[in-house]
């Protein structure tokens, strides 16, 4: 099903738009303009606003890992955090707003001690104000017309402009949005007729030459979705605003501790208990679009096989002749409610892959993840190097998740479904084909149960701690395999990536930590090594469930290895590097604000095994990048890779429209490019899918084999 809480914090950001953009242009507006009159749905802030936000701020000191006080330093991140979900590309705020708002920056961590919503109020009021100011302006923006043949530029990074001073400056930025947004219609043309037309129309549409920059069909709709967008921030409720200015305060913190208000926690728990389904994706919001993030093993998206991650969704209809809804600036928890329903039934989503500007529609069976589609799957593989004379036999494991069937296990079934289970059937087999060495691939694996994590770890090492785990209090707890005996103790090499998470994280860390085996793969993994839970504020305030005050998630815990180094922030680094795309993309821990540090606890006794002697580490990498320099796919894949991060270092879009449009055919195919090297690195369908990648994972694993072997270290024969 969808994840209602991928990205939890950004979706309480619901319009955060790259095309923030729908809001128009100030021409001659007074920065002193009086107050706009308060959106429709706000009310003055109600008695239960005030004891939730008291709550929070005695909650969240006395519950987060950090343990730290609600003070000036959080008061300052939150004013941030506020205005950016806000007004994340500076186009609506004034400087002289901001400087306005700063008289709140040391003060609301007293404010919301004392129930003083005031801050939010004002700062939203305001908000209001430019929206107002800037729809009644872009009308006439846009029927005036650009000239395309300039040489202006737009800055796509927000951190590299400041806030507008004066409305000759708003103007111009929006001027260069707008020529943006009209350029980008150009050069998709199924876009101009609305996310409604079937895809199969397209043919008849002109081409994209003969289409005039500047039309009115593109201003029409750019016209409404500016409408729309405006229309729905003034329809705001107090329990919108509460939710977004507490998780600002909670974000403070660290980016997974959010407030989740009355009606956002309904609607969650009717989720919770109704049979509704999805297509097996997460999503979350950036920069105003609906994006996938991850793609579920064993979910209906990764068997149909086309959505990616990084895709955005522009579009969702009901079945194969539902009407789309245009969905660009649709806050994400709407965009959910539109894709999920009952298993069996179709969702057609109308989609954009990142960078290419045509539109794709796809129709997608809702199914429940089925274990069966997710579960361990293992593979013997005979591989040869050189000159083909040395094979070996290697086992290689695809594990997507660390799972467990919960309620058998809660109702003592003798052999109920677990992941720990299952790849321990795996091994027994590969032990008796007698396979030289396992590969077990956690590359696309997001995390999952700790139990299983500290279970699978046993089945590689005798006895001792897997992970520690740190409370607020300071305590540190440590998580040990107490199961005496392996399954499996021969070469033992964990395939991982910056999409190998949480649990992931885990096992590779400690195999890592106990010399037990190598990491190969990415430079790190994605560095999330922290535990947070839903606490039901109501239950904390009145001691009961009966009145709903909404959630708190907090972050209570922290992950450590068994030597002592978290596993936030920093992840668990390979002993042997492969290129990647991935590991350019902007999508680990370190990549989201006010993340938790990287620190250390005191390491704990345990094994240390004799299956990474130095010598043969460095032997493997030499191997490894001598290997791939001699590669042409390789080479083909690093030429690709440096596209990818020169594009990504480009802050800025030319405007004129000729250079426009050739840089983004360059950037069409270069995302063509990108696809495939996701394909080959991500592939589902296969427990071993036979490409480049993977076979130099191969041959690093049959070096292993053989200097441990040269060594009289290699085992299980």
């Amino acid at each position: 099903m969808t994840s209602r809480f991928a990205g939890i914090r950004s979706s309480l950001r619901p319009f955060i738009a790259s095309f923030a953009v729908a809001l128009g242009v100030v021409i001659g507006i007074s920065v002193e303009a009086q107050e706009a009159a308060p959106p429709m749905g706000l009310q003055p802030p109600t008695a239960r606003d005030t004891h939730v936000a008291k709550i929070v701020s005695f909650l969240m000191p006395q519950n987060h890992i950090s343990g730290a006080a609600l003070d000036d330093k959080i008061s300052g991140r939150s004013l941030d955090l506020f205005i950016e979900m806000l007004d994340p590309l500076k186009m609506y705020f004034y400087q002289s707003d901001i400087n306005e708002f700063n008289r709140y920056r040391n003060t609301i961590d007293e404010m919301v001690q004392e129930g003083d919503l005031t801050a939010s109020y004002a700062i939203f009021n305001r908000f209001i104000q430019r929206i107002d100011e800037r729809r009644h302006t872009i009308v006439g923006l846009l029927d005036g017309g650009f000239d395309f043949t300039e040489n202006e530029t737009l800055v796509t990074d927000p951190d590299l402009v400041n806030f507008p001073a004066t409305p000759e400056e708003a103007s111009d930025r929006w001027k260069r949005k707008l020529k943006y947004d009209l350029l980008v219609l150009k050069d998709a043309p199924d876009e101009l007729e609305t996310v409604q037309k079937k895809v199969e129309e397209d043919k008849d549409k002109p081409e994209v030459k003969d289409l005039p920059a500047y039309n009115p069909e593109a201003v029409d709709k750019l016209k409404r979705r500016y409408a729309r967008y405006a229309d729905r921030w003034k329809q705001i409720d107090n329990d919108d605003l509460l939710q977004y200015f507490l998780t600002s305060v909670t974000s403070a913190y660290d980016p997974h501790s959010t407030y989740m208000s009355p009606s956002t926690l309904d609607d969650f728990e009717i989720s919770m208990s109704l049979n509704l389904d999805g297509i097996g994706a997460q999503l979350t919001e950036k920069d105003g679009a609906t994006t996938i993030t991850r793609i579920i093993p064993g979910g209906a998206a990764a068997k149909d096989g086309k959505l990616k991650t990084n895709d955005v969704i522009v579009g969702v209809g009901q079945g194969p002749d539902g009407k789309l809804v245009d969905v660009v600036e649709m806050p994400l928890d709407d965009v959910v409610k539109l894709i999920r329903g009952p298993a069996g039934t179709q969702v057609r989503l109308a989609v954009k892959s990142s960078g290419v500007s045509s539109v794709e529609e796809l129709l997608i069976t809702r199914a429940r993840i089925e274990l069966e589609e997710s579960a361990a799957r293992g593979k013997i593989i005979e591989h040869a190097v050189g000159d083909g004379i040395s094979k070996l036999k290697i086992g290689y494991i695809n594990l997507p998740s660390f799972y467990s069937d919960m309620n058998s296990a809660k109702n003592n079934v003798a052999d109920y479904r677990s992941s720990t289970r299952d790849v321990r059937k795996i091994l027994d087999g590969f032990r008796l084909e007698k396979v030289d060495g396992v590969v077990l691939d956690l590359s696309r694996n997001g995390g999952g149960s700790l139990t299983e994590a500290i279970g699978m770890t046993g089945l590689f090492i005798d006895r001792g701690v897997v992970v520690q785990v740190k409370n607020p209090s300071d305590s540190v707890q440590e998580h040990p395999d107490e199961d005496l005996g392996t399954s499996w103790d021969g070469p033992l090499v964990v395939l991982t990536s910056k999409l190998s998470a949480s649990a992931s994280e885990i096992l590779a860390g400690a195999i890592r930590d106990y010399h037990r085996g190598i990491v190969v793969g990415d430079p790190a993994t994605h560095g999330k090594g922290s535990v947070q839970t839903l606490m039901d504020l109501g239950e904390r305030l009145l001691r009961n469930k009966r009145a709903n005050y909404g959630a708190l998630k907090v972050t209570i815990q922290k992950f450590y290895l068994p030597d002592g180094e978290s596993t936030q922030l920093q992840g668990v680094p390979a002993d042997v590097v492969l290129p990647s795309l991935i590991a350019k993309m902007d999508i680990s821990e370190g990549d989201l604000k006010y993340a938790l540090d990287f620190d250390r606890v005191p390491s704990s006794r345990h094994m240390v095994y004799n299956q990474t002697p130095p010598g043969l580490i460095d032997e493997l990498r030499r191997n490894s990048m001598d290997r791939v320099a001699r590669d042409k796919e390789f080479l083909d894949m690093t030429r690709r890779i440096d596209l990818f991060v020169k594009q990504k270092e480009n802050k800025e879009i030319s405007l004129n429209e000729e250079e426009f449009l050739a840089r983004r055919a360059e950037l069409n195919a270069q995302k063509e490019e990108e696809e495939e090297l996701l394909d080959q690195q991500l592939e589902t369908e296969e427990v071993y899918h036979d490409n480049f990648y993977n076979r130099e994972v191969l041959s690093v694993t049959h070096d292993y084999v053989e200097g441990l072997r040269k060594q009289n270290l290699a085992l299980a024969r």
